[in-house]
C-alpha cells in the first residue's frame, strides 16, 4: 500500500461540504465579476497546465474559493503506465493552484504512445486491477499527495470480466490508500444500460473513502431499439438522479458535490440554481456515521 494512504491533508485548504459548480470557459468573466454563491469550483485540470488567460482566470478566483483539479487524461488503466510528461504537467498544475482536491477517472486513453478523445472502460480483472493499482500510485507519488479516482459511466461491458465495478473500486481503494470520487449520474446511468442494482453499488463502495460526489445530466438515445443513457454532461440534473443523491448522502453523510454541465452550457445562474437545489438537500441530511469515520481516516 501507498504511504499515502492515511494522509490526505498537507496541503492549502479544504473542500467544504456543500456544493459547487465546475467552471468551464464562457463563464470565467462571469465568475469573476459576480462572485456567485457556491460552496467551490472545479475545473478540467489538463485545461490549465499552460499559460494565458485560462491560468490567470483560475489565479484570479482560487483566492476566494476553494478549488478542485479534476482530470480527465491521466488514463489510470493504461497497461503501458503512466505519460510521464503528463504527469508533470499536472504535478506542476497542483503546485501552482493547490487544489484541495485532485481527481481522475477509472478508465483509459492511452495506448502505444497514442491518444484517444474519450474514456474508456476497462476489463474488470485481477490484471487491470494490478495495472490500476500500479498506476494510482505512481500518481499519487509523483504529486506527493492523495488523489480521487471516479467511477465512469459505461455502455458495454468486457465478457472476461470477474470483479464487480464497486468492488474493484474498493480494491483499488484498499492497495493505494486512494479516495473515492463517486458520481451519482454515472451510476444511474451504468444502472440503467446493464441491469445493476445502483443502491447495491452505493452499498458496495467504501463509505469513507468518498470525498466528493459528482451530479449531471444526461442523454437517452434510442439504438437497435433499446434506449441507452448517455453522459453527456448537456442538461439539468434528472428526478432519479436527485433521487439517487439523497441516498447517497444518507449513506455517504455530507459530502462536497459538483453540478457538472459542460454541453449545451447554459447561464451561470442556472448552474448556481443547480447547487442551490443539492444544497438544500445536503442540509437536510444528518452527520452520517461514516461521515464522521472519513473525517478521521482522511484528516
Amino acid at each position: 500500500m501507498s504511504n499515502l494512504s492515511a494522509c490526505s491533508g498537507g496541503w492549502p485548504g479544504t473542500i467544504p461540504a456543500s456544493a459547487g459548480i465546475g467552471l468551464r470557459f464562457p463563464h470565467h468573466r462571469d465568475v469573476i465579476e459576480t462572485r456567485p454563491a457556491v460552496g467551490w469550483l472545479e475545473v478540467h485540470t489538463e485545461n490549465y497546465t499552460g499559460g494565458g488567460n485560462p491560468a490567470a482566470c483560475l489565479e484570479a478566483v482560487r483566492a476566494d474559493y476553494p478549488l478542485s483539479l479534476h482530470g480527465v487524461g491521466m488514463s489510470l488503466g493504461s497497461a503501458d503506465g503512466l505519460d510521464a510528461d503528463h504527469l508533470a504537467r499536472v504535478r506542476d498544475a497542483v503546485r501552482r493552484f493547490e487544489p484541495a482536491l485532485v481527481s481522475d477517472h477509472l478508465s483509459w486513453s492511452l495506448g502505444d504512445g497514442l491518444y484517444v478523445a474519450d474514456l474508456l472502460p476497462l476489463p474488470l480483472t485481477e490484471e487491470a486491477l494490478a495495472v490500476v493499482c500500479r498506476n494510482v500510485e505512481r500518481f499519487q507519488d509523483g504529486l506527493g499527495r492523495q488523489i480521487l479516482v471516479e467511477n465512469p459511466s459505461s455502455y458495454l461491458r468486457y465478457r472476461h470480466s470477474t470483479i464487480p465495478e464497486a468492488e474493484f473500486l474498493g480494491a483499488v481503494v484498499a492497495a493505494t490508500g486512494c479516495g473515492l470520487l463517486c458520481d451519482v449520474n454515472n451510476i444511474f446511468v451504468s444502472a440503467c444500460n446493464h441491469g445493476w442494482d445502483a443502491m447495491h453499488y452505493l452499498d458496495t463502495i467504501p463509505a469513507a473513502a468518498v470525498q466528493e460526489i459528482h451530479l449531471a445530466g444526461h442523454a437517452i438515445r434510442t439504438i437497435n431499439g433499446r434506449d441507452i443513457r448517455i453522459d453527456d454532461h448537456g442538461s439539468a440534473v434528472s428526478d432519479p438522479v436527485w433521487t439517487l443523491f439523497s441516498a447517497a448522502i444518507q449513506r455517504f453523510g455530507r459530502i462536497p458535490t459538483l453540478i457538472e454541465w459542460d454541453n449545451n452550457l447554459p447561464a451561470l445562474d442556472i448552474l448556481v440554481a443547480e447547487a442551490a437545489k443539492a444544497d438544500a438537500i445536503l442540509a437536510a441530511a444528518p452527520q452520517h456515521t461514516s461521515e464522521r469515520e472519513r473525517h478521521a481516516a482522511f484528516a
